[in-house]
């Protein structure tokens, strides 16, 4: 989908220069504006290095959700930062010379959004040790002591969605797109499903991945979002959750258009600018506080006790959530609350995988 912000110049010092970091898709940002350039450290002394996953900044989802986070530590706390964006289809190579890019320019630490930077952050984080680095969706038992897993208990906020979806079914027949086929992407299907049967035990739950490894176009499609939805509804789904960044952007305009109710993900996607049209039928969004993990992480290597090994993010801490925007699940508030209270106080225990 069009991209609502524009891609700045970039202003770079180190060996690279300006032509090696650009080709990486990278763009730097002051503290003032998303698309002026910087070439120096903010107020902090600190350059923070963002490579996002593929759909960028503008998903209205996960990298948005991440992006949202790197804007609040360059106001809040006064660091400069540069963005590089992936492009579907891209070779490992290319990850690994997006990061080495960054390193190189000077940036420190560096911010990969999702599982798929994993092999590259290894292997750029071990042979540059005095750079920290952070991962977002990946928790390697291999990675070296430089890199820090931020991660989330998807499945405990996609239970909470799976609640919502079941109470308000009137065809006892509900959806879950993913956007590729993958142990994270499984574990929103699983906690969807487990919460769905919680409420109606006997409730049909159509599945629909929409790639497998290692196509990970999945994430940045729309319009097979939108057609997988499409089959969801011609086969009786009245409510459709979709984990699969921009691509749920079209299975949202799916369900709108067929008058059934969509369930976000990532950010409050009922709130987001380029899916206001659709607002009125999005019951809710499974909220994934990337910009609270991302703030968070970049605060703590600004403060000089850096998080380090393995940060989870789970319903408890709010690293999970529902949105309410719109009021739609206002009348089943009390149900969620109790939902939530037997997970946050451990009573009920969220699957990770279905079966």
């Amino acid at each position: 989908m069009r991209r609502s912000m524009k891609l700045a110049a970039v202003v770079l010092t180190g060996s690279l220069g300006i032509a090696s970091l650009a080709a990486c898709g990278a763009k730097s940002t002051d503290n003032n504006s998303t698309t002026s350039s910087s070439a120096g450290a903010g107020a902090s002394g600190i350059k923070v290095g963002m490579a996002y996953d593929i759909g960028g900044r503008g998903d209205q989802s996960f990298n948005d959700s991440a992006a949202r986070g790197l804007d609040k530590a360059k106001s809040d706390l006064g660091v400069s930062v540069t963005e590089a964006e992936a492009k579907t289809g891209e070779a490992e190579a290319d990850k690994e010379t997006r990061l080495k890019s960054l390193v190189t320019s000077g940036y420190n630490p560096v911010i990969a959004v999702g599982f798929v930077y994993q092999a590259a952050v290894e292997k750029v984080a071990k042979d540059n040790p005095n750079v920290k680095f952070a991962i977002i969706d990946s928790a390697s038992t291999t990675q070296p002591s430089n890199v820090t897993s931020l991660t989330f208990s998807e499945q405990e906020g996609s239970y909470l969605a799976g609640v919502a979806a079941a109470s308000k079914s009137q065809t006892k027949k509900i959806g879950f797109i993913g956007g590729v086929q993958t142990e994270l992407i499984k574990k929103f299907e699983a906690g969807y499903a487990a919460g769905a049967k919680s409420v109606t035990p006997d409730i049909k739950i159509e599945t629909t991945y929409l790639t497998t490894p290692p196509d990970f176009s999945g994430f940045n499609d729309p319009g097979k979002g939108k057609d997988a939805a499409q089959g969801q509804i011609d086969k009786g789904a009245d409510v459709i959750y979709t984990a699969a960044g921009s691509s749920g952007n079209g299975a949202i305009e799916a369900v709108f258009n067929a008058k059934k109710w969509a369930i976000g993900v990532d950010s409050d996607q009922a709130s987001q600018p380029a899916l206001a049209k659709y607002k009125d039928r999005i019951l809710t969004s499974m909220v994934k506080n990337v910009d609270t993990a991302v703030f968070t992480y970049i605060k703590s290597v600004k403060d000089g006790s850096p998080i380090s090994g393995t940060k989870n993010f789970d319903l408890k801490e709010k690293g999970v959530s529902l949105a309410t925007t719109g009021g739609f699940i206002n009348d089943i508030q009390a149900k969620l609350d109790a939902a939530t209270a037997q997970i946050t106080s451990g009573a009920t225990k969220i699957p990770t995988t279905v079966g």
